[in-house]
């Protein structure tokens, strides 16, 4: 009898990412990248010139994720990322928002 696969805990994670990410195509990439990797959550310019994004998903998929804010698109030029953990709501679907 096989061990039944453990269902992965969900997180959260409210990441704000500063540098040159307007602009350059940031957030559709963001969205790109948030979907193949099966996440939910959305992306969003702020009026600072930072990008805010909610990531939802399996612990090592969302750490996945942020490791790729790091560098983001060829374009941008990513100077931090800020990272606040917080309680999945359950989003569905990835988006971009206004």
């Amino acid at each position: 009898m096989q061990n039944p696969t453990p269902i992965p805990k969900l997180i959260r994670a409210h990441v704000c990412i500063s540098g040159r990410v307007q602009g350059v195509g940031y957030r559709y990439a963001t969205v790109d990248t948030a979907s193949q990797l099966g996440l939910t959550g959305w992306v969003r310019n702020l009026p600072d010139e930072r990008v805010e994004a909610i990531f939802e998903g399996a612990r090592e998929v969302v750490e996945e994720m942020i490791r790729w804010c790091y560098s983001g698109p060829p374009a941008a030029v990513v100077k931090d990322v800020v990272v606040e953990y917080e309680e999945p709501e359950g989003l569905r679907g990835f988006e971009v928002r206004r």
